[in-house]
């Protein structure tokens, strides 16, 4: 695996780089934010980034949502700053998870396991461009969604549950499933969260039907060939 590790604090970045290497991962360590980004998108097979958010140029919050405007390439942030706030809009600018400094190695590794595990996981959908039913075309390198060629503005969580939904339009993804793989394996909220989830995404496309509830199991996205046979 490729990590791309952005660090400005030799202290920290140096132990941790050959920790890495001796688990087996391919690490590139930028000590900047815009050498970060550059080094992104100038090595194709990065796998996953660590990120630190206290940068001399641009902070790491900035180097996320450059990140996130091209890829959903697994992030985890690495910081000294352990407010909520700081964490929420980590999150909320696409991080995948949030550690803070001093962390365990051990914890760290698992975490990147995990990470890793759910992107590849709510990433089956083979191709860039998914045709829905209803007019809905998601496009999954740009994380943009249009109903009938109208740009339709949705949160990272609900792009994040309409993709996992279409990866098998038709099947039912049970809540389990998709809280473990769109929220977190180990997430202790109200499972309200997901129905409040759905209903938006359900008025956002302009279909109430779009998104079936299956009781007692979970959900699944409709598809053409349901619409095709009803025609």
């Amino acid at each position: 695996m490729n990590v791309l590790l952005v660090e400005d604090d030799d202290a920290i970045a140096e132990p941790l780089v050959k920790g890495l290497e001796r688990q087996g991962y391919v690490v590139h360590r930028e000590s900047t934010g815009l050498g970060a980004v550059a080094a992104f998108h100038s090595h194709s097979s990065v796998d996953i980034i660590l990120l630190d958010l206290g940068l001399p140029d641009i902070d790491g919050y900035e180097v996320c949502r450059r990140v996130r405007a091209d890829s959903m390439v697994p992030i985890i942030i690495l910081t000294a700053r352990g407010d909520e706030i700081d964490r929420v809009l980590g999150l909320e600018l696409g991080a995948d998870d949030y550690m803070v400094k001093p962390f365990g190695f051990r914890e760290l590794i698992a975490r990147m396991n995990a990470v890793t595990r759910r992107s590849n996981a709510s990433g089956t959908i083979k191709d860039d461009i998914t045709k829905l039913t209803g007019e809905v075309i998601l496009d999954n390198r740009t994380r943009k969604v249009t109903v009938h060629d109208k740009d339709i503005q949705l949160t990272r969580k609900e792009f994040d549950l309409l993709a996992l939904l279409a990866s098998d339009a038709g099947a039912t993804q049970t809540r389990e499933t998709i809280l473990e793989q769109v929220w977190d394996a180990h997430w202790y909220g109200p499972t309200k969260t997901l129905d409040v989830h759905v209903a938006s995404l359900r008025k956002k496309l302009g279909d109430p039907t779009i998104i079936e509830t299956v009781r007692g199991v979970g959900f699944r996205l409709r598809s053409n060939t349901e619409d095709d046979s009803a025609s």
